[in-house]
């Protein structure tokens, strides 16, 4: 037996702002969140000094050092997030939530690497030096996880995950098939991530990073025939989702329902894309909530910037839905923001369609030949009513997903 699952809160912190007001009134004005790192300059070798920053995070007063202490960066704004999702819903003062009805399903691609120095120390130089009792929980793959957890008092299940760009996606999957399945009542389901050069590096030796240092404002360019590769952001995204009838019986403001999820792995590259398994995940996402692919109205992109993600990806999606789709990426206005990147795109998606207004992608002047054909938005977006809209995401290991929202009527 399956329960439907609705989503009764949700928050998002990004590069462009951190409530929807914000992140919408930049967007339709195509200002991005995509600056020149100066204290990069300092990194011998490091091709690209660009990222996508949030500025002026701030913990709110609540947040003492007692209950901050195990938290990195990542884990403040996955717990501010959550806060503010639950508030949101009208849970955050609910005493049922820490009853063990509401779970965690909650992903990074890798904890805060702040403390990763220390132990580089340890094992290179052999010192102790900057280790604390604090810095593997800070710097754990699921540290946001556990300390929203803790945070929050939560005591139902927890479900990491740890799939780089899928992470927060993955999260969400996770976190609507346990509610869908009757395992809990509620969960949070999301990802966040930090900037740090580290993760830049990681892209900078597959020579997959945009390197356009001095024009910050004209990259990522997804899809676009000049681009020349991506460009590392953070962030966090947070959904509250609910069982149905449990949302009603309190009287919840259900904003979307979560109605299909499709994930699963190309078993052929670490790192190479796969259009072929890539359209199997948007087809089990289809499958799991019972559409025709003419039932989807638009659909939200991985969109990196990459050369062969971005190609593999939108020929699996014009093998899915044809030309006629209108679709957008998010990370050229955000970066990419790795393991938030799917929940922060889930909560726009939704944002969006409740909207009936969807972004374009900023940065797109000439959509690439070797893409495939399809509707790509551009400029300040465009106004349309759907019912149902999609958003995918694709990672290192050849992770796929698919999530559908639908719009609560």
């Amino acid at each position: 037996m399956s329960r439907r699952v609705v989503v009764t809160g949700m928050a998002g912190i990004t590069a462009i702002g951190q409530d929807w007001a914000g992140f919408r009134r930049n967007a339709a004005a195509g200002k991005t969140g995509i600056v020149h790192m100066d204290e990069w300059d300092r990194i011998e070798g490091l091709n690209t000094r660009l990222g996508g920053p949030v500025p002026d995070f701030e913990l709110p007063a609540h947040y003492t050092r007692k209950k901050v202490r195990s938290m990195g960066r990542v884990a403040r704004m996955a717990t501010v997030t959550a806060e503010r999702a639950l508030e949101q819903a009208g849970l955050r003062d609910d005493p049922e939530i820490q009853s063990g009805a509401m779970g965690i399903a909650y992903g990074s691609s890798i904890g805060s690497t702040r403390p990763l120095g220390a132990f580089g120390n340890l094992i290179n130089e052999g010192t102790m030096t900057g280790i604390t009792a604090t810095s593997y929980v800070e710097m754990m793959s699921h540290t946001c996880a556990v300390n929203i957890g803790v945070f929050l008092g939560l005591k139902g299940r927890i479900m990491p995950s740890s799939s780089a760009c899928t992470s927060g996606s993955q999260g969400i999957g996770f976190a609507y098939e346990a509610v869908k399945y009757g395992q809990q009542t509620m969960m949070l389901g999301g990802g966040a991530e930090e900037l740090c050069p580290s993760e830049a590096a990681v892209f900078d030796a597959l020579y997959a990073t945009s390197v356009r240092n001095g024009e910050p404002h004209l990259t990522p360019r997804p899809f676009d025939r000049d681009r020349d590769g991506l460009v590392v952001g953070e962030g966090a995204g947070t959904l509250v989702l609910e069982e149905l009838e449990h949302a009603r019986a309190r009287g919840a403001t259900i904003f979307a329902e979560l109605v299909g999820f499709g994930t699963n792995c190309d078993g052929n590259h670490v790192t190479q894309p796969t259009a072929g398994t890539m359209q199997v995940a948007i087809e089990l996402a289809l499958r799991d909530a019972g559409l025709s692919p003419e039932a989807i109205g638009y659909v939200n992109a991985h969109g990196t910037a990459t050369d062969r993600g971005d190609v593999a990806e939108s020929q699996a999606t014009a093998a899915v839905f044809g030309k006629r789709m209108p679709i957008s990426s998010l990370k050229s206005y955000l970066g990419h923001t790795l393991g938030a990147c799917g929940a922060i795109e889930a909560w726009a998606s939704i944002e969006m369609m409740n909207d009936d207004w969807f972004a374009g992608t900023a940065n797109l002047d000439n959509v690439d030949p070797a893409c495939a054909e399809l509707d790509y938005l551009t400029g300040q977006g465009r106004v349309m009513n759907h019912e149902y809209v999609m958003s995918n995401n694709f990672a290192f290991g050849g992770i796929n997903t698919s999530l559908i929202f639908r719009r609560w009527q």
